[in-house]
């Protein structure tokens, strides 16, 4: 099983995305959230094709139609927090933080 936390910034909201694959290709996942908008993504978005969402064009992936259906703010990191998550579970790459730091100076 594979977990990503997804802190979303000044919104407050938290994704958590448990991820699990038994072939390297097929994930299962669990969305939970305390945004409204992923909990609609959430209750969607339940199986994807690793291979289709991380090697074709963005725009075209699952996650990511599941995403603009539901979600109006195109900045948040939810889209790709689900999706390096998608890409660990299915033995894509190795576990490791990521982070977005934004300052205004």
């Amino acid at each position: 099983m594979t977990t990503g936390v997804i802190h979303c910034g000044v919104c407050g909201y938290t994704i958590t995305v448990k991820a699990d694959s038994t072939n390297g290709q097929t994930v299962q996942l669990d969305i939970t959230s305390d945004c409204p908008n992923y909990q609609k993504i959430a209750a969607e978005l339940k199986e994807v094709d690793a291979f289709q969402e991380l090697f074709q064009k963005l725009h075209t992936g699952t996650v990511y139609q599941t995403f603009a259906k539901y979600s109006p703010h195109p900045s948040c990191p939810g889209l790709s927090g689900i999706l390096k998550t998608v890409e660990v579970a299915a033995g894509l790459a190795l576990p490791q933080t990521a982070s977005i730091e934004v300052t205004k100076d």
